[in-house]
């Protein structure tokens, strides 16, 4: 559940300012852009980050390709935000729509809840593991942008030089580490450590999942198939042994 609305008068920019370093505080510290309304791309709204027609800006903090991944991960996990119940405070966060229609990013109550310092009401909760400062701080930036609901298409896919730490541990951090890490990770299988991903993946779960193979579990398992750039990478990574390279 998101902490009551006791932390709203706390504005953005102070409890940011709270878990990340200075110049972070800094970037807070902006005045924050308007909320507007969803900007059309090719996924309708609801994808899982596959691309939209624009090219990617450096600048720009991409909802479909860099925030959505991070809350499926952490906040959509099953048994949570997956689905809107009384549990949870009727919040469900699986896609821009479903999170703009909770309020939570209007009222701040996102940034309450990832910013919080008491284990009752900070999100995630533990068992598990907290939002780092890079990823509060980019979620932090993406609402100061607007809390648009874009998407960008990179440049180029680069297939040619997969390597696990290069290439999978950070879509791993990005889109599996929210369930599959701490003391109590989802299906017992904690991604954290690479003989862990290694047996996953020379099993076959690990290519089931990414592809949505219907013998498999689907992951992430609240949104959309992966990009499909993406989904290569890792099966390119598969086939190549799942080397700890």
């Amino acid at each position: 559940m998101f902490p009551n609305a006791i932390f709203r008068t706390i504005r953005l920019p102070m409890r940011i300012g709270l878990a990340l370093s200075a110049g972070a505080f800094a970037l807070a510290a902006c005045q924050h852009e308007p909320i507007v309304g969803p900007i059309v791309d090719d996924n309708g709204g609801n994808g899982g980050g596959g691309g939209g027609t624009n090219p990617c800006d450096p600048n720009t903090v991409y909802f479909q390709q860099q925030v959505l991944p991070l809350l499926i991960s952490n906040c959509a996990i099953p048994g949570c935000h997956n689905t809107a119940t009384d549990d949870n405070d009727w919040i469900q966060i699986t896609d821009y729509q479903s999170l703009m229609n909770s309020g939570i990013v209007q009222d701040g109550d996102l940034m309450d809840a990832i910013t919080e310092t008491d284990p009752n009401d900070i999100m995630p909760q533990p068992p598990q593991a907290p939002l780092t400062p890079q990823q509060i701080a980019l979620i932090g930036t993406w609402i100061q942008q607007g809390a648009q609901n874009n998407s960008c298409t990179s440049a180029t896919c680069d297939t040619l030089n997969v390597t696990y730490s290069g290439t999978i541990v950070p879509l791993i951090q990005q889109r599996c580490l929210g369930c599959h890490s701490g003391g109590t990770p989802q299906g017992g299988l904690n991604f954290s450590s690479w003989s862990v991903v290694n047996a996953v993946a020379m099993d076959g779960r690990l290519g089931r999942s990414v592809t949505h193979d219907p013998v498999g579990i689907p992951m992430p398992p609240s949104s959309p198939i992966m990009p499909t750039c993406e989904v290569r990478k890792f099966l390119l990574w598969i086939e190549a042994g799942a080397p700890n390279n």
